[in-house]
C-alpha cells in the first residue's frame, strides 16, 4: 500500500489475527490492527541484529499525521544508535523514590548503611530517619521514578516541607499522636536525609549523579542562645518547686545532671549504674552519639549520684514507674515543669550549650571542652561556645 491516512486506517477492519498496514512513505511506520478491531500505531527497525517493534499509540489518542511525526523523531533517534524499545522496558522498570526507600531503610535497619565514624546507624537515628520519610519523602515524592529526579524537584520539595505542606497531627495508638511541624530546619534536614538516600542509589548503579549535590538549603539559625547566671538560679528554685512525687522528683534530679555535666538528653535518661566510675570521678558511657565515651565530671555530680544509689532499684541511675526501665517520659516533665514560666521554649540542648560556655569561660581549652562534651571533632564544640 502508499501512505498511511485517516480514510486508510478507518477502512481498515479486523480479521481473524492481527495484521499489519505499512506506510511506503515512511520506511518503518505502521498499523497494527488487532483482530479485536483496535489500531495502534509503531515502529519497526532493527537493533542488534534483531528486528524489534516500539508501539507509539491507539488510533483515536494519535491521528495518522501525529504518529508519521513521532515515527520520524524515533527513526532518527533509533539512526543515532538509540534503542526506543529497550528504553521503554528500562522505564517500565525504574524504581520509584518509594522502592528505593524501602531498600535503604531495610539496610539500615540491618546495619549496612554507615553513619558518624563509618558506624552503623544508630538505631534511634534509624528510628528518626524512618520517620522523615513516612511524614515527608514518601507524601511529596514517592510516586516519582528515581531517574526522572531533578534538582528543581529536590528544592521544590525542601520548599514544601519548610512551608508545612506534610505538617499534621494524628492519633498513632492508645495513647500516642504524631505531631509533624514544617519549617525551615525541617525542609533542611529532610533534604540532608533525601541525599544519603540518592548517594545510596548513585552508590548501587540505580542512578548516575545525585540531584541534591548543588542544591542551596536554608542557612542554619546560628544558636548562641546560653543560660546567664541569673537564669541558673531561676531554674534552680523552679526544680527545687517542682519535685513533688517520685517520677517528678527523678526529672529534676536529671536535670540538675544535666546542668552539671553537659550530657546529651538521651545519655541522662539511659544512665545505668554501671557507667557511674564515682572512684574516677566520670562517666564511661557505653554507647553514645560517638560511640562509647568517657566523661569527666565534678565531684558534686558524683557525690550526689551516690547519695542516690541506696535508694534506688534496678540498673538505671533515673528510674521510670515501670520496674527496669528510665525515665522515658522526661521530655513531658520538663516540660510541665517550664511551660508557665520565662524557660517555655528552652530545650534540655540549651543546658550542654551553656556547659559548654562556661567552661569557655573559665578558660578551658576547646580540646577539654571537647572531651568533657564527647565530640570527636573540635569543629563541633565550637559551635556550643556563645560569650556573653
Amino acid at each position: 500500500m502508499s501512505r498511511l491516512t485517516k480514510r486508510v486506517v478507518d477502512a481498515a477492519e479486523p480479521g481473524e489475527a492481527d495484521y499489519f498496514l505499512w506506510d511506503d512513505d515512511l520506511p518503518g511506520f505502521g498499523l497494527r490492527v488487532f483482530k479485536s478491531g483496535k489500531r495502534s500505531y509503531l515502529v519497526q527497525y532493527r537493533s542488534g541484529g534483531r528486528s524489534r517493534r516500539f508501539t507509539i499509540g491507539l488510533h483515536g489518542v494519535w491521528t495518522p499525521e501525529t504518529a508519521r511525526k513521532e515515527a520520524h523523531v524515533l527513526l532518527g533517534k533509533i539512526a543515532q544508535g538509540e534503542n526506543p524499545a529497550e528504553q521503554k522496558l528500562l522505564d517500565i522498570h525504574a524504581i520509584t523514590v518509594k522502592e528505593l526507600c524501602e531498600r535503604y531503610m531495610t539496610d539500615s535497619e540491618n546495619g549496612l548503611i554507615m553513619g558518624k565514624g563509618r558506624r552503623p546507624k544508630k538505631a534511634s537515628t534509624v528510628f528518626v530517619d524512618n520517620s522523615r520519610v513516612k511524614r515527608h519523602i514518601l507524601p511529596l515524592l514517592g510516586n516519582r521514578r528515581v531517574k526522572d529526579i531533578t534538582s528543581a524537584d529536590v528544592t521544590k520539595f525542601m520548599k514544601d516541607v519548610a512551608a508545612g505542606k506534610t505538617a499534621l497531627d494524628v492519633k498513632t495508638k492508645r495513647r500516642g499522636r504524631a505531631i509533624v511541624r514544617g519549617g525551615i530546619g525541617t525542609g533542611t534536614r529532610a533534604v540532608g536525609l533525601l541525599g544519603g538516600i540518592f548517594t545510596y542509589a548513585v552508590q548501587n548503579g540505580i542512578i548516575d549523579k545525585n540531584p541534591v549535590h548543588g542544591v542551596r538549603r536554608f542557612a542554619d539559625g546560628k544558636k548562641d542562645r546560653r543560660l546567664t547566671e541569673a537564669e541558673y538560679r531561676r531554674i534552680g528554685e523552679i526544680i527545687r518547686d517542682a519535685a513533688k512525687d517520685t517520677p517528678t522528683t527523678t526529672a529534676m534530679k536529671m536535670i540538675r545532671t544535666l546542668a552539671c555535666t553537659g550530657c546529651r538528653r538521651g545519655e541522662i535518661v539511659n544512665l545505668k549504674w554501671t557507667e557511674v566510675d564515682a572512684e574516677n570521678s566520670c562517666l564511661r558511657l557505653i554507647d553514645s552519639k560517638e560511640g562509647a565515651s568517657t566523661r569527666p565530671v565534678g565531684l558534686s555530680v558524683i557525690d550526689a549520684l551516690e547519695a542516690m544509689r541506696s535508694s534506688t532499684a534496678g540498673p538505671y541511675v533515673f528510674p521510670g514507674t515501670q520496674l527496669g526501665k528510665p525515665l522515658i517520659g522526661f521530655p513531658k516533665y520538663w516540660n510541665e515543669t517550664f511551660k508557665k514560666t520565662e524557660f517555655a521554649k528552652i530545650t534540655p540542648h540549651l543546658l550542654r550549650h551553656s556547659f559548654a560556655s562556661i567552661a569557655h569561660d573559665l578558660g578551658f581549652t576547646e580540646v577539654t571542652i571537647a572531651a568533657l562534651l564527647g565530640h570527636s571533632r573540635g569543629t563541633i564544640t565550637s559551635r556550643y561556645i556563645h560569650t556573653i
